[in-house]
């Protein structure tokens, strides 16, 4: 099942891709689920099991423009760094032996799958492809091997960093700088896992103006979703609609010799296989 967020409403997506098309949950239920797509997520399991049997209508054209986040308002954005030993090594740093570093992207960053994203004058702006899972039930001190019941689904994410903010104070502040508006964009939709042939070895791709930076397989993570699931679930509950940012492959700007960054004009395009992509273009700030 794929479940989007059109133009704030919740909506089951059906049909090929570049074809599809939408049914309105709170139409098609009768009033059973709310529209607002956070308020799913406090349902879910009552959600997917009238999902499983619905009996969808009234389908609408479904223009990518007019999506939001999938999970636009979750109470705790938890994101991993180090996670590919590829992108460790491009960051001076050797793979984590324990606990992955861990920091937060705070909410107010997040955004759907298209649009523009105002760039910081003065900055170095960075990308980073992320597969992000998108907690379904309350998970608190869960074992790795019950962490998948824990999951909604899936979506692609990029956790968009200014390198300059990020880097301005020691230790550096991360969350800062990688939490401007826009620094957040998740989407096109949450796919459940049971719609992926293998959540674990997915193909995942970041492009500059067509051209590739980024690539990767999702079974290259050092810690997969479930043992990161496991691990900070022993710390903190983690919520329903909460967002888990599971790391970035090699290839991003400031690794690069000379480094690279977004500029004004510049298309980034973010994919994961069987998800879908995101596509946002940079603009210069205000002057």
């Amino acid at each position: 099942m794929r479940v989007a967020n059109l133009a704030g409403r919740l909506v089951i997506v059906t049909g090929a891709p570049g074809a599809e098309v939408a049914h309105d949950v709170e139409k098609n239920s009768g009033g059973r689920f709310a529209a607002a797509p956070q308020a799913v997520y406090d349902d879910w399991d009552a959600f997917t099991a009238w999902a499983a049997g619905a009996a969808l209508t009234d389908p609408v054209p479904l223009d990518p423009a007019d999506l939001g986040a999938p999970s636009p308002e979750p109470r705790q954005v938890l994101a991993v760094g180090l996670n590919y030993r590829d992108h460790a090594a491009e960051s001076g740093f050797a793979a984590p032996a324990g606990d992955p570093p861990v920091f937060t992207k705070f909410p107010s960053c997040l955004t759907g799958p298209r649009g523009d994203v105002v760039l910081p004058s003065g900055g170095r702006t960075d990308w980073e492809v992320e597969l992000v899972a998108v907690i379904g039930r309350r998970a608190h001190r869960v074992s790795a091997a019950e962490a998948p019941a824990y999951v909604a689904g899936y979506t692609v994410g990029q956790d968009l960093s200014e390198r300059v903010l990020q880097m301005a104070a020691q230790p550096p502040q991360f969350s800062l700088g990688k939490s401007l508006p826009g620094f957040g964009p998740t989407g096109p939709w949450l796919v459940t896992p049971d719609e992926l042939d293998d959540a674990a070895d997915l193909e995942l791709s970041c492009a500059v103006n067509g051209e590739r930076v980024q690539h990767g397989r999702t079974s290259r993570l050092i810690h997969s979703v479930p043992d990161l699931v496991a691990r900070l679930s022993a710390t903190l509950p983690l919520l329903p609609g909460d967002l888990l940012f599971t790391g970035t492959p090699g290839g991003v700007g400031f690794g690069m010799n000379p480094p690279r960054y977004l500029a004004p004009g510049d298309v980034l395009t973010s994919r994961i296989e069987g998800i879908g992509e995101l596509r946002h273009r940079f603009v210069a700030a205000p002057a």
